[in-house]
């Protein structure tokens, strides 16, 4: 049986969301929402996204983002084969200059899974 997201219940909550008006309201919503690791664990992914799709090795996103290989491996699999959602947000924060551009491909590493593989 497959789970959808598409419930009324979250066309609620993303009306919130979109509802907020700077980060000091995201904060103050966000708290009341999650849990301090929940929140701490969607920042993590979000920063290992951003760290992929900037070419970084698992190696380095391991050490900077304190995430499991398991998890850098999840996220990147949501990166190459997802909706594009990390693709969408991350161009508007470039484009808004809230967070600089990705390196260049030509002067990026290629990330690699444990064993070798392209990742």
């Amino acid at each position: 049986m497959s789970k959808t997201i598409r419930t009324e219940a979250v066309d609620r909550l993303f009306e919130a969301i979109l509802c907020l008006k700077d980060k000091e309201e995201c904060y103050t919503f966000f708290e009341d929402v999650c849990t301090v690791n929940e929140l701490l664990s969607l920042s993590q992914r979000f920063e290992v996204a951003r760290m992929l799709m900037d070419h970084r090795t698992y190696l380095d996103i391991s050490e900077k983002t304190g995430a499991s290989t398991a998890t850098i491996s999840r996220v990147n699999r949501s990166v190459i084969y997802g909706n594009d959602g990390y693709e969408l947000v991350f161009s508007r924060m470039i484009e808004k200059g809230v967070m600089p551009p990705f390196r260049s491909e030509e002067s990026a590493p290629s990330h690699k899974e444990e064993g070798g593989e392209e990742a």
